[in-house]
């Protein structure tokens, strides 16, 4: 897709470049995907220099322009997998960044699940200066993120702990090389269970338990803590059956990680 209406392309750019009608710039695969009429400049963030894989005794470091090769290579069984779930081409996998991948905001986004699963947190810079949003808090909705006006996704802090927990993962498309149309990945936190939902909602659901739950009340939980309008529809899938395969897959991964 052509952006038509792009005049400039700034490289390198910083947070005080920008102003209405600018656009963050990584890989692009998901910003070239689709018309932007509003647009007439691009914040070239790809020769910015962020180490992609930054290691630290409280936990890894993910810049926003990582690329989910680069990512996929870390030798983490969890990202790996979080990774496939792409079904990307050999293209896409070396071009796509984590950090679009979040600020893309699509339930299917995998990147969003492992961030969310693992209590990542990231590190927003903009005009007002740096915060950090829970990855979990970070997309609110399909296609919204916590982003304000100037702002952009700088790194993923992924902690230790999490990254050292044992973690159950299920995935489910309406056909095998299709979209997720649902990903539920649990972490076990002795004495307690954590369960992520994505791709089947809008936004990700975190639920914890402080010991380790029953099947019942698992599916309490996801009854009463994910609204039924809060289950995606669309080609990939209907929300009833988004449903069925979260509280199946939530069960699924209670079960392995009780043994």
């Amino acid at each position: 897709m052509d952006l038509n209406t792009v005049a400039d392309v700034i490289s390198p750019a910083g947070v005080g470049q920008w102003q209405p009608g600018d656009a963050w710039l990584a890989g692009g695969t998901v910003l070239f995907a689709e018309p932007r009429p509003h647009l007439t400049r691009l914040l070239d963030l790809s020769t910015a220099g962020w180490p992609a894989l930054t290691r630290r005794e409280d936990g890894l470091e993910i810049a926003a322009t990582c690329t989910i090769a680069e990512i996929a290579a870390a030798g983490h069984e969890l990202v790996e997998r979080c990774c496939d779930a792409f079904l990307a081409s050999f293209k896409i996998w070396n071009v796509a960044t984590v950090g679009g991948n979040l600020c893309a905001a699509l339930p299917a986004g995998p990147m969003i699940a492992l961030g969310a699963a693992l209590d990542g947190t990231c590190l927003l810079l903009g005009p007002s200066g740096a915060r950090t949003v829970p990855v979990k808090d970070f997309v609110v909705g399909e296609g919204l993120t916590a982003l304000s006006p100037g702002e952009l996704l700088r790194s993923i802090h992924l902690p230790a702990a999490a990254l050292r927990a044992r973690a159950a993962y299920r995935q489910g498309s309406l056909h095998p090389h299709g979209r997720s149309g649902v990903l539920v990945i649990g972490r076990l936190d002795e004495p307690g269970l954590t369960i992520t939902v994505t791709a089947s909602t809008q936004r990700p659901y975190v639920l914890r338990f402080p010991a380790f739950p029953s099947a019942e009340v698992v599916q309490i939980a996801l009854t009463e803590g994910i609204p039924d309008n809060a289950y995606v529809t669309d080609v990939h899938g209907l929300p009833a059956w988004r449903r069925h395969l979260t509280r199946l897959y939530a069960e699924q991964v209670r079960q392995e990680l009780s043994a």
